[in-house]
């Protein structure tokens, strides 16, 4: 009873001390004439700090899981919260590409890093020094405003306008006030007050958990990952029912890779992460994961639609399930949690497809006007020619949708890339439920030389990374996970889908 109290009551003053302190610090870097960009990063490192703290105090206490998940089931709950969970409140959330691609970028370098610190392929301390050059890059990009003399002239141009988005979808988010003195030693009260309630809340849940038979990747993954986080879910869901959710993808992202930075690369590096486990490098696998697949939806759609948020909170269902199965079934779960992963990695991919084909721009010959009269617009040959998909030299037309004709007559691209998608999670559920006596990871290839055959290079790219996402996770029942061989593996899917995609690009370009 009184370790459920001392959780309570440190969650509660965490919270709403870290809600303080974000405030605060954003009235600081106002009066020091912060950018918005700036101050989003600021505000970020603010809001972390429960998840931050909690992380270093369970690394100190020698409960690796408990920190790893903390901080990276934090991040899969961002991406649920902030995006997923938005997007279904505001029906949609409209993004710039831009941003998406610079902060994205970022984002994803991080989180790449982190899988390889986790799997022990490279050290802690190597993979902070390179997340620090890839996030000094990152501000001072936001701070110079994209202008370097370095650079060439159409970068310059590029970055300038990724910065100036950026802060355009984060002016809505933050703003405060100019700060004075009091707020500056307000926010240091508070800094105080948040680490010693987030160390007693881990604590109190660490206790909690064993006295209950917890798994500790359950404990931090789920519990202390959630629960760290609801701040920032709060405020992205009051915005994005506002119209003002743009913010929301520049704030999960950065948050992320603060996280990542400060919560478990640095005590990392300081006092160890200790042996790889299963446990730990499933939860960066959803992480990373969930990364890819939000960026990708972003890009494509330019934002995140009701359909997508849905799609990326089912994902954290998947995602939480298989945390649980793994800590309470650690020997038998393999399967399961794979499943797992390809029903999600399905969903997505569905939401990321585009949708159904346009309606033709040509008018039905024999459709009639209001008042029953016969349309009197004449379709001349040419007009009958790109109407049936042709153009008057005899050359198919460009695609409008993924029902369209693809390269091999009488079949529909929609048609063609569900059989290579379901083709490759055949081939890998086989390879799978084989486990190490059988290595089918080589077959995927299947999958995007399938997909070149709708000549669209959206759908192609989208089987090859599909592609690539299974090859990665089938290290694991395979036992090769991050070793010569599984890097080899994955490098010739990658090479075969950027292969394919770029094919498809160029025989979508002849066939305008």
């Amino acid at each position: 009873m009184l370790a459920v109290a001392a959780f309570t009551i440190a969650a509660a003053v965490s919270l709403v001390t870290s809600w303080l302190l974000v405030s605060r610090l954003e009235r600081i870097g106002e009066r020091l004439s912060f950018s918005e960009a700036i101050l989003g990063i600021v505000a970020a490192l603010a809001a972390d700090a429960p998840e931050i703290t909690a992380a270093i105090s369970a690394l100190t206490s020698h409960q690796q899981r408990i920190g790893v998940g903390v901080v990276l089931g934090s991040n899969v709950f961002n991406l649920a919260a902030l995006l997923g969970l938005g997007a279904v409140v505001a029906g949609r959330i409209s993004l710039h590409r831009k941003v998406v691609v610079l902060s994205g970028s970022i984002a994803l370098s991080v989180a790449l890093l982190s899988v390889l610190v986790i799997s022990g392929a490279v050290s802690p301390l190597a993979g902070l020094v390179v997340a620090v050059l890839v996030l000094g890059v990152y501000l001072l990009v936001l701070g110079t405003a994209g202008r370097r003399p370095r650079l060439p002239a159409s970068w310059q141009t590029w970055l300038r306008s990724a910065v100036s988005e950026e802060e355009l979808e984060l002016e809505d988010a933050i703003r405060p006030s100019r700060g004075r003195w009091p707020d500056a030693l307000i926010a240091a009260m508070a800094l105080g007050v948040v680490i010693v309630a987030s160390v007693t809340m881990e604590r109190a849940a660490s206790n909690l958990g064993q006295r209950l038979g917890v798994p500790e990747i359950v404990t931090g993954g789920l519990v202390l990952a959630a629960v760290t986080s609801l701040p920032n879910a709060v405020a992205a869901v009051y915005l994005a029912g506002r119209g003002r959710g743009a913010a929301t993808l520049s704030t999960a992202l950065n948050s992320n890779t603060l996280n990542v930075v400060a919560g478990l690369l640095l005590p990392g590096a300081l006092i160890g992460l200790g042996q790889p486990s299963a446990p730990t490098l499933l939860v960066t696998v959803w992480y990373v994961g969930l990364s890819v697949a939000v960026l990708l939806l972003a890009w494509i759609h330019q934002g995140v639609s009701r359909r997508a948020g849905a799609a990326i909170i089912a994902a954290y269902a998947a995602f939480t399930a298989s945390l649980i199965v793994s800590g309470y079934a650690p020997n038998g779960a393999t399967v399961l949690v794979i499943s797992l992963g390809f029903i999600s990695a399905v969903i997505l991919l569905a939401s990321a497809a585009p949708a159904a084909g346009k309606r033709s721009p040509y008018r039905h010959p024999h459709r009639r006007r209001r008042g029953g009269k016969p349309n009197g617009r004449r379709l001349d040959a040419t007009a009958i020619l790109r109407r049936n998909g042709h153009n008057p030299h005899g050359e198919v037309l460009a695609m409008h949708g993924p029902g369209m004709a693809s390269l091999l007559p009488g079949w529909p691209a929609r048609r063609l890339w569900v059989i290579s998608v379901t083709a490759t999670a055949l081939i890998a559920g086989i390879d799978a439920a084989a486990g190490h006596h059988a290595i089918l990871i080589g077959l995927l290839i299947i999958g995007p030389c399938i997909a070149l055959l709708t000549g669209r290079w959206l759908l192609t790219a989208l089987a090859g990374a599909w592609a690539c996402g299974l090859a990665t996770l089938l290290g694991l029942p395979d036992g090769i996970w991050a070793t010569g061989a599984h890097m080899a593996f994955v490098a010739a899917v990658a090479i075969v889908a950027v292969v394919a995609a770029g094919g498809a690009a160029l025989i979508g370009r002849r066939r305008r």
